[in-house]
């Protein structure tokens, strides 16, 4: 029994010790990564993680995507956001990261997705509700443009782009009255604002 213990103590001693160690490789691998991105060398920030890569680490895909995003490898950058996104299903930063992939590849389609399944998580986000809602108002998708511009504007009932934009997809709705208050809720934000002058000449 004594022997069980001190075998069952050693291997408890070996775990730890090999744990520390990994975790002191994986702290040294994202040291390096940082300090060769600060050098604008990707590929050697990427490399950094080869030894010590565990594919459920959501800190490490995170981090992968976002290197793979700076050497220009787009595909490659979204599969580790992906992956990232699977293994925290409950969190929207690494969809925020994909949308900054397909922004640059301007694959709206895939941003319209993303948003939308951002706002399944985080219904009442501001930024995702308005750019979701820009996306339709130049689809000229104005009913679809409101409902999300609806939801900032009543969060900040005194933003400038909340504002304007709500009160061109009133325009176009042919909601004039409508459009005329928000038109000149921004002449309050912003005196002389041109295209807040040419909404309300418009309905004139």
């Amino acid at each position: 029994m004594k022997n069980l213990k001190n075998v069952l103590a050693l291997f408890i001693f070996l775990f730890c010790m090999t744990l520390q160690a990994q975790n002191k490789e994986i702290a040294a691998a994202f040291s390096s990564s940082y300090e060769s991105e600060t050098a604008k060398k990707y590929e050697t920030a990427i490399a950094a993680f080869n030894t010590v890569y565990d594919t459920n680490s959501y800190e490490m895909n995170l981090r992968l995507g976002w290197l793979y995003y700076l050497a220009g490898k787009t595909k490659e950058s979204i599969s580790y956001y992906q992956k990232a996104a699977a293994i925290m299903p409950a969190a929207t930063e690494p969809k925020w990261a994909i949308i900054t992939v397909y922004t640059k590849l301007e694959n709206w389609t895939e941003i319209e997705k993303i948003y939308l399944s951002i706002l399944k998580l985080d219904a009442k986000n501001a930024t995702a509700n308005y750019n979701l809602g820009l996306i339709y108002y130049y689809r000229k998708n104005y009913i679809e443009a409101k409902k999300f511009f609806d939801v900032s504007l009543n969060q900040t009932p005194f933003g400038y782009n909340y504002l304007l934009m709500s009160a061109w997809t009133n325009y176009f709705l042919g909601n004039k009255n409508n459009a005329s208050i928000l038109f000149n809720k921004v002449l309050l934000y912003a005196p002389n604002d041109a295209s807040a002058l040419e909404g309300l000449g418009l309905i004139k």
